[in-house]
């Protein structure tokens, strides 16, 4: 891999960093609606008519829902998009590059909010904009235009290119396998109005910055040492830095979008109100005007229902993490620490540790199997080598042998090359075959959280993973339910956290 520094990776794509601007999250909006609603305006429905809507996932294969916990709870999943469209006069004056005008929109803020089943906490998963991945094929609602699947990898912010958010969706859904109830995305002029209502927001900084370089890039943003409360287009301009913060990458830019997250929390909680009424008509008129949501969102009084969940996690348990990734040349790409973090996303572990330990169920019980086992077609693949061992010769025999003597006697062995699976896997493509994945996990003991849905499979298929080169009971390994270091936690409660200033952005 030609991995780079990254400070070199602060210096790549000059030419094209105005198309990547990054926009501010609609977290903002669903907490300034609350007391947008509880202001109780008559002008409700003309509100309302001010939102747009778009459907929540235009791809063919959606992740399944959450199983309820004892108390019959789901946790509640939201991604928030920040889209650098240049659609208006004001968004164009905010974001620049005029040539770039009514040009096709990036999905250049990418932030998944998970809020727990039970409520009490609420974890934060940013995508580098950079990340390479597979696009899904995607289908725009409106033209019926279909985008096929992308052979290659490309960079996840165009996602947004193709029919529109709900791609964006599919597109996280099935890189990490976690169901999404709802998206919200926001562009330029709406981070504007929501920042001046707030009154600013308190960020800091260890040394004075000036994002500015030679040849005219960079933000703008021009701040002492310190802490300053920023506001409006200064708030947009820290939202959007990424040359003058650390290395200059993408990935410091979403911890300086996490502090300013945490620090607007904690602000809004401090005020209790946002005090002026007349702030808020003029907030509320020009952020639904600037406001995408799925049909499950899109009225003033499902956004307040939202906010009024997400505002009683308290900020010691808002945890704030970028998704773990390696560089491949001037991109990232997820790492198997991705792969855990989403696993805790996806099993509803709290980020910031504090949750009791959770008993991995046995699979089988939720979803009955549609097939007896003597009719599950299932293909066994060798997945037991490692980067530095090679395959256990003769394992899926030996384990599609070991299916047909439990009685699942369509169990063959995958005859094509062996490949590295570090953990035991029982993949599935569709719903209706859910059941029996289910049904072969459990004769083996393999827990529920390794049976997955995959659309790289045509059926039912065990991968035996490096966990288990021998022997014919499966243990399953003890599951490690720390977030990941490379995810960079940040804890909402952490009013000290500051922004480190490169040297050559210094003034």
């Amino acid at each position: 891999m030609g991995a780079q520094t990254r400070g070199e990776y602060g210096k790549l794509g000059q030419n094209s960093v105005r198309r990547r601007v990054l926009t501010w999250s609609a977290a903002t909006l669903a907490v300034l609606l609350l007391g947008t609603a509880c202001a109780g305006w008559l002008y409700y429905r003309h509100l309302n008519a001010n939102i747009q809507r778009a459907d929540l996932n235009l791809g063919d294969d959606k992740a399944p829902a959450p199983t309820p916990n004892t108390a019959g709870q789901t946790p509640l999943n939201l991604l928030l998009i920040g889209s650098d469209a240049r659609d208006t006069k004001e968004n164009q004056k905010l974001g620049g590059a005029r040539e770039t005008f009514g040009g096709t929109p990036l999905a250049d803020v990418q932030m998944l909010v998970h809020l727990s089943a039970d409520r009490t906490n609420l974890s934060v998963v940013s995508m580098p904009r950079d990340t390479l991945l597979r696009i899904p094929k995607c289908t725009d609602p409106g033209s019926g235009k279909v985008y096929p699947a992308r052979e290659g990898r490309v960079m996840t912010n165009q996602s947004l290119g193709h029919g529109g958010p709900g791609c964006t969706v599919a597109t996280w859904e099935k890189l990490t396998g976690i169901h999404i109830d709802h998206f919200m995305m926001v562009d330029f002029s709406g981070v504007v109005s929501m920042a001046d209502a707030i009154g600013g927001v308190p960020v800091c900084v260890d040394a004075n910055i000036y994002s500015h370089t030679a040849s005219g890039h960079g933000s703008g943003l021009k701040l002492k040492k310190g802490t300053t409360s920023v506001k409006g287009k200064q708030a947009l301009q820290w939202l959007r830095t990424r040359y003058g913060f650390e290395d200059g990458s993408d990935l410091a830019r979403a911890k300086a979008q996490h502090m300013y997250l945490n620090s607007m929390v904690r602000e809004l909680r401090a005020k209790a109100t946002l005090g002026n009424p007349g702030k808020l008509r003029t907030l509320a008129e020009r952020a639904t005007e600037s406001l995408t949501v799925d049909p499950g969102l899109d009225t003033v009084k499902k956004l307040y229902d939202l906010a009024d969940e997400l505002r009683r996690v308290e900020p010691e348990r808002i945890t704030m993490t970028t998704m773990p990734n390696r560089y491949v040349g001037a991109r990232v790409e997820p790492t198997e620490e991705a792969r855990q973090l989403f696993r805790l996303v996806r099993e509803d572990i709290a980020l910031d540790g504090r949750d009791g330990k959770k008993k991995q169920q046995p699979a089988g019980e939720t979803v009955p199997a549609s097939s007896a086992d003597g009719e599950i077609g299932v293909q066994v693949r060798n997945g037991t080598g490692t980067g530095t061992l090679a395959a256990a010769p003769g394992r899926a025999e030996a384990v599609a042998a070991l299916l047909v003597g439990r009685g699942f006697t369509q169990a063959v062995a995958d005859p094509s090359a062996a490949t590295a699976a570090p953990t035991t896997v029982v993949r599935y493509p569709s719903a209706d075959l859910e059941g029996d994945a289910q049904r072969v996990a459990k004769a083996l003991g393999i827990p529920a959280s390794s049976v997955q849905r995959s659309t790289d499979v045509s059926g039912v298929t065990l991968v035996v993973g490096a966990d288990w080169p021998q022997d014919t009971a499966y243990r399953a390994p003890r599951a490690d339910d720390r977030t990941p270091k490379s995810a960079e936690a940040l804890n909402g409660a952490d009013d000290a956290a500051c922004m480190r200033v490169s040297p050559a952005f210094t003034w």
